[in-house]
């Protein structure tokens, strides 16, 4: 098991350009009632089946994240604004939380979070031991985003995992828009 960690995001720059291309968003284009967005615990196995069943969307973008993680948080409305401008053009949004399933704070922060946000999406808590997560996904450290297509297959990752290759959310979205346009601008993250 992998001891999960956040990474503290260091690129002062990287937060400054993120900022900034947020403020094209529409609050009201990408929220719902809290009532409506609840936090669905699925088992590894039950998720890689998830996103091979998304027929609808010709990708899917996960973000893995937790409430532990600062990061997560403060990228979080990045998530909200690639549903928002992606949603309709055959990209899927699912957040991925690697809270402990067996943490009853840590879960009810999570829920608290996301109906905060208003976030109109899909919200996944992988049910496994805490921490199986980062196993399962292969990476260190989160925030970490993930492109899968149709069939459920890894397209693209982006992690913090090596210190030398940070990832941005720009470059996350500069690849969703070549995936949805029909090519690929190349490697980024891992």
């Amino acid at each position: 098991m992998r001891v999960p960690f956040c990474w503290v995001w260091l690129s002062l720059p990287a937060l400054g350009l993120l900022a900034g291309s947020l403020t094209t968003s529409s609050a009201a284009d990408d929220q719902a009632s809290p009532a409506a967005i609840k936090l669905e615990s699925l088992k590894w196995p039950q998720f890689k089946e998830r996103l091979a069943s998304i027929k609808d969307a010709r990708y899917t973008l996960v973000d893995a994240w937790a409430t532990t993680c600062g990061p997560c948080k403060e990228n979080f409305p990045h998530l909200m604004e690639m549903n928002r401008k992606y949603g309709e053009k055959g990209l899927a949004v699912i957040s991925l939380s690697l809270d402990d399933p067996t943490d009853a704070k840590a879960v009810a922060a999570a829920e608290k979070f996301l109906q905060e946000k208003k976030a109109a999406f899909t919200h996944v808590l992988l049910d496994e031991n805490y921490g199986d997560g980062f196993d399962k996904l292969d990476i260190n450290t989160i925030p970490a985003v993930f492109i899968f297509d149709p069939t459920g297959k890894e397209v693209k990752r982006f992690t913090m995992d090596d210190p030398n290759h940070q990832f941005t959310y720009e470059q996350v979205e500069k690849e969703v828009i070549a995936l949805l346009a029909g090519s690929s601008p190349g490697p980024a993250g891992k």
